[in-house]
């Protein structure tokens, strides 16, 4: 590894930043409580840009990035992170986005989430999403749920993932993680075979087509787990975005699979806490209801919303406005963030409104 380089790591590392930025024409940049902080080191050079991304890579990996012009790929930083790295080409020159992973993978009871969603994720089949923006912490959650599931169920898990990011050891299951363009060509190819691996759990780093998407949808129906994640913002848009993968004809199809195999949608956004200490996961969940169920059957997928608003108390299931509204009533994130960040301010209005309306009321 490039002495410059490795530098720059153990700076990310002391410094909880997440991301590393280097591009040709800028100083050396770090994401630090989700917000880009520049570095006062000299600019980066095309040659030094170069001489620094393929420090890193074997004869097969400068290959796939001569090819491609860009490449997805992990590592371990000597002990203290793994890091996701994506290569690209921007005017000609090479740039590098690293993503700081911790060793440690989160225990699922410290993500926050209501115990429905444990018991979701226990559950013996079915397809699980996790869904977000990228930097939105999908990966963490999946890893989370795939280790609960780890250390307290006998079974074989697969992980088809690109790049591998969080290693999992076996526990009282059985854990193979397969690398896209490493160990197999694509999510789809792997997943047409998956099925003779004798799989209990499968987890689907990303849904990135029709044919990767229906396969995953083919797994959960014979009777698998399965967990992926789709870059959407909300659940409900991501059983939109989900559906519009295939073509309109399909749709009807599409609908009926996800009515019978889905078993739940965690939507999740990361954001700044009040206190300055670093950032903290929002999420919004849809359980599967038969209710639910119906309304994705009969293509109602816009009267799902309100479901969801109304089965905080009995099914666990909230809108990320709910959880955006409590935290920062509590004071865990600030009014602004929260605001900023809202998926319907309108709403979150309202929720803030009728919430004072109350407090006059009850003086």
């Amino acid at each position: 590894m490039d002495n410059q380089l490795k530098d720059l790591l153990d700076h990310m590392h002391q410094n909880d930043a997440t991301d590393l930025h280097l591009t040709v024409g800028a100083s050396p940049a770090f994401r630090i409580q989700g917000e880009i902080s520049a570095t006062t080191l000299s600019k980066i050079t095309t040659d030094r840009s170069r001489e620094m991304a393929m420090s890193l890579l074997d004869a097969n990996q400068r290959k796939r990035f001569e090819r491609e012009k860009e490449l997805d790929f992990s590592f371990g930083f000597y002990g203290k992170f793994r890091c996701r790295v994506n290569l690209f080409m921007q005017r000609g020159s090479v740039a590098a986005v690293f993503r700081k992973i911790p060793e440690q993978i989160v225990k699922l009871e410290k993500l926050g989430f209501p115990s429905k969603v444990t018991r979701m994720v226990e559950k013996p089949h079915g397809l699980i999403l996790v869904t977000g923006s990228t930097g939105s912490g999908k990966s963490t959650t999946v890893a989370s749920f795939i280790d609960h599931l780890n250390h307290n169920r006998t079974a074989h898990i697969i992980t088809i993932e690109d790049p591998i990011e969080y290693a999992h050891h076996h526990q009282k299951s059985l854990v193979n993680q397969r690398e896209v363009g490493s160990d197999c060509f694509s999510f789809a190819t792997a997943l047409r075979q998956v099925l003779r691996e004798d799989p209990d759990i499968i987890m689907v780093g990303e849904m990135r087509d029709a044919e990767t998407a229906e396969a995953a949808l083919r797994a959960a129906e014979t009777g698998h787990l399965v967990f992926s994640t789709l870059h959407t913002n909300g659940a409900v848009n991501s059983l939109t975005r989900l559906i519009q993968m295939f073509p309109l004809a399909s749709h009807d199809y599409v609908r009926n699979m996800l009515s019978f195999t889905l078993e739940g949608v965690i939507s999740q956004v990361l954001l700044r806490k009040s206190n300055g200490r670093g950032l903290m996961m929002v999420y919004e969940y849809l359980a599967m209801t038969p209710a639910v169920r119906n309304l994705i059957r009969e293509n109602k997928l816009h009267q799902i919303y309100g479901n969801m608003q109304m089965g905080q108390d009995v099914n666990g299931m909230s809108t990320l406005n709910q959880n955006l509204f409590k935290l920062a009533t509590d004071g865990t994130i600030s009014f602004n963030e929260a605001w900023a960040n809202s998926p319907d301010p309108e709403e979150f209005a309202k929720l803030v409104a009728k919430t004072k309306s109350s407090r006059r009321s009850a003086a």
